[in-house]
């Protein structure tokens, strides 16, 4: 892959915190992500929404690298994510390399994926000392302010079976922060979750970006947590971004007919 197509970025004060740049993903002879272009700068909440099998979920497993691309470029501050430079040319990055770039990048799941023998302090230990290689000591300490933080001062020593969805989700939340990443994922985090719960998640989520400058990229098909935490709301259809903007303006005055169908059905549902 050329240089000259997909040139090295110097991070600046004017560069993307994450890019894609002509990203395609096909599984067999279906397109699930179609020469898609997508920044999101440094500290930028971005909601992606859209029907099933829209793109939305790739979006996050092409930057947690579950995913192979088969086009295109991802960067992270400049630097490829999916590439690195090898003789004047992009070639597909190393295990290492993509481990390193990696690092600063979390991810919480809908379904928060915690491991039920470990206690919440333990759950958020556990990646930095056996990951970070940090001292158990200071992990602790790390996990134990994070959990505060997220509200649950009084629930560290719990099992997660002892905990509501809400308080599961603010564990996973915790768990991802203890590695100190620049960029929070979210999968649908607030749908596995009670009404009543999803302020408190929603909350706990806008502090983060308020106290440690996180940049986050949110997937979700709920329209009130998109519209009440982002910054920009993107609404994809078959791969690619059909409509983007402030969540007022796509939402109160869309101009593109698949997001007026669509939001229409899901007004309707609701």
């Amino acid at each position: 892959m050329s240089l000259k197509d997909f040139p090295l970025q110097l991070p600046d004060e004017d560069t993307p915190m994450i890019r894609f740049n002509k990203v395609t993903k096909r599984y067999g002879k279906l397109t699930v992500l179609d020469a898609l272009d997508l920044d999101v700068k440094p500290n930028e909440m971005v909601s992606i929404i859209g029907p099933s099998g829209s793109g939305k979920t790739t979006v996050l497993r092409m930057l947690m690298t579950l995913e192979l691309i088969n086009e295109g470029v991802i960067y992270i501050e400049g630097k490829p994510l999916t590439h690195m430079e090898k003789n004047g040319k992009l070639v597909r990055a190393s295990k290492s390399h993509i481990r390193s770039m990696r690092s600063d990048i979390g991810m919480v799941f809908q379904q928060f994926n915690l491991f039920p023998h470990m206690r919440a302090l333990e759950n958020c230990m556990e990646a930095p000392v056996q990951v970070l290689g940090m001292s158990r000591e200071e992990a602790e300490h790390r996990s134990v302010e994070l959990l505060k933080m997220v509200g649950l001062e009084d629930k560290i020593n719990e099992y997660p079976a002892r905990l509501s969805g809400g308080q599961q989700q603010r564990v996973a939340i915790a768990r991802a922060l203890a590695m100190r990443p620049k960029i929070m994922l979210f999968d649908e985090v607030t749908s596995a979750l009670d009404p009543e719960v999803i302020g408190e998640v929603t909350q706990v989520i806008r502090d983060l970006n308020d106290r440690h400058n996180l940049t986050m990229l949110m997937v979700t098909h709920q329209m009130g947590f998109a519209r009440e935490i982002s910054d920009r709301v993107c609404f994809f259809y078959e791969g690619k971004i059909a409509e983007q903007g402030r969540p007022e303006q796509l939402f109160d005055n869309p101009q593109n007919p698949r997001t007026q169908a669509f939001l229409s059905a899901v007004n309707d549902a609701d």
